[in-house]
């Protein structure tokens, strides 16, 4: 039978079906942006913290805190001019798998004493630690979220998995946040804390308000500026200055970004959180030191933004000005933040301390090393090495083992 048009009812199925198939297509090609964007905004008003006009009560009162934003006592350009912003754009399309691990990352399952020790430190990766300071912990940058952004599916994912999860942590004494970016507040990591923890948050200037937009009580926050200390139990914890820049969107320097001094009835601790280097260093070490311990960030550099991330030779000077005692490199191995290769930071920090004479700790994600008695330096990170140098095929990101190698 022909119908009208003088097509046969197989041929026109065949172009009802063909013509419905390319609809159904387009349709589905038209959606899937929407639906990324949906999943890639996810949340993302939460996770931004709290709007600057939120903020402002709070901070306007900081002699830090001037024309809309908070200042570096330094310039710190955050950023070269236009022409250096090209460059950095090539840099990303050519460089920007350097800083990926040729093999998988060993991670070290920790085992925790039934009481905080004298002077220990756990490394979790990056920025994240555990520390033991005359029988009370401290939790520095606690990140535990897969990825360092606000959106679910957009920004650096971890390169290793966090080597225990939060929830199995000794309960802690108090949480030190340096700043607001997300590889060092990240919302997920505070969710668990709120459920699992009572620890009081110590933080700079504005964070809290984060905090309270994450609906943490005000009892367990405690903000201070620059120069300001709290005392929780028997340590005392001092803000101190950094050289760096905040935000978590497109507003920048809308709340304080710092260091810490800890202090024990015996020990000290001066964790650098993420810095560019400065000479104020010398003078907290001068005010607070000498440091039984600094936790100083040796990775993330870039020639571009040298004024607000350290390389490996200036975080050795940096320990050298704050007059410590051993040194732990942190702020690498678990993002992709900078076109380095991934095991550089830690060789070069290595280098530079054998030439100033700097005895250094690098543990394995997980790691727990008591500084009263610190182990000898053992490379490990060389055999796992940079993707750039030694390309593989994509497999587990990281190899549990129970001790270092």
């Amino acid at each position: 039978m022909i119908v009208a048009g003088g097509q046969s009812p197989g041929m026109l199925d065949a172009v009802v079906s063909s013509a419905l198939r390319n609809t159904v297509l387009a349709a589905a090609v038209l959606a899937y942006p929407v639906s990324w964007v949906r999943r890639a905004g996810r949340g993302l008003p939460e996770a931004l913290g709290a709007s600057q006009r939120r903020l402002l009560p709070t901070v306007t009162g900081s002699p830090h805190f001037r024309d809309g934003k908070f200042h570096n006592t330094l310039p710190t350009p955050t950023l070269k001019p236009a022409n250096a912003r090209d460059g950095l754009l090539r840099q990303w399309h050519e460089q920007r798998h350097n800083g990926q691990p040729g093999g998988p990352v060993p991670l070290v399952a920790p085992e925790f004493p039934a009481e905080a020790g004298e002077l220990a430190v756990t490394w979790f990766g990056h920025a994240s630690a555990l520390l033991e300071i005359d029988g009370r912990r401290v939790l520095v940058d606690p990140v535990w979220g897969e990825r360092v952004s606000p959106s679910p599916t957009l920004g650096p994912t971890r390169l290793h998995p966090a080597p225990v999860a939060l929830e199995t942590l000794p309960p802690v004494d108090v949480v030190v946040i340096s700043h607001d970016h997300y590889d060092h507040l990240d919302l997920p990591t505070i969710r668990v804390l709120l459920r699992e923890s009572t620890a009081p948050f110590v933080v700079p200037v504005g964070i809290g308000e984060h905090l309270r937009t994450w609906h943490v009580p005000e009892h367990r926050i405690i903000e201070l500026d620059w120069d300001g200390s709290a005392t929780v139990g028997d340590l005392t914890l001092t803000c101190t200055e950094a050289r760096h820049f905040s935000g978590r969107f497109f507003a920048r320097d809308t709340t304080l970004w710092a260091s810490w001094v800890i202090a024990g009835p015996e020990h000290k601790v001066f964790f650098g959180g993420d810095t560019g280097y400065t000479p104020a260093f010398a003078g907290v070490g001068a005010r607070f030191g000498p440091f039984d311990l600094t936790l100083l960030p040796v990775g993330a550099y870039n020639e571009a933004w040298q004024a607000i991330h350290m390389n490996p030779e200036e975080a050795v000077r940096a320990h050298g000005d704050l007059g410590g005692r051993v040194m732990l490199p942190i702020h690498w191995a678990t993002f992709n933040l900078a076109f380095h290769r991934w095991a550089e930071p830690v060789q070069r920090a290595c280098t530079a301390a054998e030439n100033s004479g700097v005895r250094l700790v690098v543990p394995l994600p997980g790691q727990r090393i008591d500084v009263l008695s610190p182990p000898e330096l053992a490379d490990w990170w060389s055999a796992v090495g940079s993707q750039a140098d030694r390309p593989v095929e994509a497999a587990d990101r990281s190899t549990p083992v129970t001790s270092p190698e």
